[in-house]
């Protein structure tokens, strides 16, 4: 009889490149998916995402039933800094090898090279709740999706085009590309918890590369200003719905939409409420403080169907984090930040004012305790000083420093991450 392996005969290293398919198909059977890709996917993942030493196996007598993988991100923080990110994905135990400690070796040597390497965060997209806050992430911005109902906006009876003088336009895969990121770099350096898109997104996203047969192309609508600047661009899909009554009923589901001003998100909206046959509107990912219900005639058009925590990140280098976002208030804070696995932690004083912000390590006494999961959400001005006091994952250390915390800390604007990787 074969006996179950002990976790420390089971190896754990950077995968080679030959290894990419094997490695690959214990992605695909962790997510569910069929097991063995397909030399399209194999080839298309691979040529488009294969870095040496970013990619991490767990082998046990010879066969991946691990995986892990990272790259690098930038992220923006508030005031739209960029920060050099850890991006953790493709995070997955066979169910054979579950409970073992294979995802806590695996995270402990990335965190520590990404560390090393001089990454501020790490991200990711967290499928379960539970898993990654023993690893010291957090929630840091949410998501929400509204299914619009279109005939009740009256959009679809009236709209004839942008009432500012802009225009819409149907465009190919080949013109978001070259219209595309440039766009979404003004975008994401004004939206915290935004990341950057590398040309494989773009490719990917337009069927420049394609391996999965399932995939279809969208529409693409690009708005652009009386000007003639591009502002807005949304990819979105329709199904083919005609009900039991030849009445047709679709719904169009948008992928991805961004505008760099509200007059470009109204534009988008409106049109996408107006397309002939289409009853119901899926927004896709949106932040949860979106302006979508409000650029409708009847905000109660659209009722949000999806709300959930999106982006998870966890702190690296808690001086350069705090450093690196502004203040649009100013005071000082001595926060007490648990450390979870030697990396980060310790207690610093925050001074910070609409010109900048200084952290520094101090012996000062705290004022705030709180985990480095709480950090993180702080940290991108979506939670409360006050509300995460009150559910006990903040303590406060003398009366009233959560306030003055809240003061400091929120924003005006929620973060948001538009995208998943």
């Amino acid at each position: 009889m074969t006996s179950v392996p002990r976790a420390d005969d089971i190896e754990i290293r950077p995968i080679a490149e030959a290894e990419f398919a094997d490695w690959l198909r214990a992605v695909n059977t962790g997510f569910l998916r069929a097991p063995a890709p397909s030399e399209e996917e194999i080839e298309g993942r691979r040529r488009g995402r294969f870095i040496e030493g970013r990619y991490l196996g767990a082998f046990d007598q010879g066969r991946c039933v691990a995986t892990f993988r990272s790259f690098d991100q930038e992220l923006t923080a508030v005031g739209g800094a960029v920060v050099p990110a850890d991006a953790v994905s493709g995070v997955t135990v066979t169910a054979t090898h579950r409970r073992r400690g294979l995802l806590s070796r695996m995270m402990a040597r990335d965190l520590a090279a990404a560390k090393d390497r001089g990454d501020v965060v790490a991200t990711l997209i967290a499928a379960e709740y539970p898993i990654y806050g023993r690893y010291g992430f957090g929630p840091a911005t949410s998501m929400a999706e509204w299914t619009v109902d279109v005939p009740r906006t009256g959009l679809d009876a009236r709209w004839a085009g942008p009432a500012d003088g802009g225009r819409i336009d149907l465009v190919d895969g080949e013109d978001v590309r070259k219209l595309g990121p440039e766009l979404h770099e003004r975008l994401r350096r004004g939206q915290p918890g935004a990341i950057d898109r590398d040309a494989f997104w773009w490719k990917a996203n337009t069927g420049a590369l394609r391996w999965d047969p399932t995939w279809k192309q969208p529409f693409f609508a690009v708005y652009r200003s009386a000007s003639g600047e591009v502002e807005g661009m949304a990819a979105y899909e329709v199904d083919d719905n005609w009900g039991d009554a030849k009445q047709p009923l679709n719904t169009a589901t948008v992928t991805w939409l961004i505008g760099t001003t509200p007059a470009a998100e109204r534009a988008l909206w409106e049109y996408l409420c107006s397309i002939d046959w289409v009853v119901r509107v899926k927004s896709g990912w949106r932040a949860p403080d979106d302006l979508l219900p409000h650029l409708l005639p009847d905000p109660r058009a659209a009722r949000i169907t999806t709300l959930a925590d999106w982006l998870w990140v966890r702190v690296l280098d808690v001086e350069r984090a705090l450093e690196a976002r502004t203040y649009e208030g100013q005071g000082a804070l001595v926060l007490e930040v648990a450390g979870v696995d030697g990396l980060t932690g310790g207690r610093y004083r925050l001074e910070a004012s609409p010109e900048g912000a200084s952290c520094t390590p101090t012996t000062r006494s705290a004022e705030l305790a709180l985990g480095l999961g709480e950090l993180a959400a702080l940290w991108l001005g979506d939670e409360s000083v006050v509300r995460l006091a009150a559910l006990g994952r903040v303590r406060e250390e003398r009366v009233g420093a959560a306030r003055k915390a809240d003061a400091l800390l929120r924003t005006s604007r929620r973060p948001w991450c538009p995208d998943m990787f």
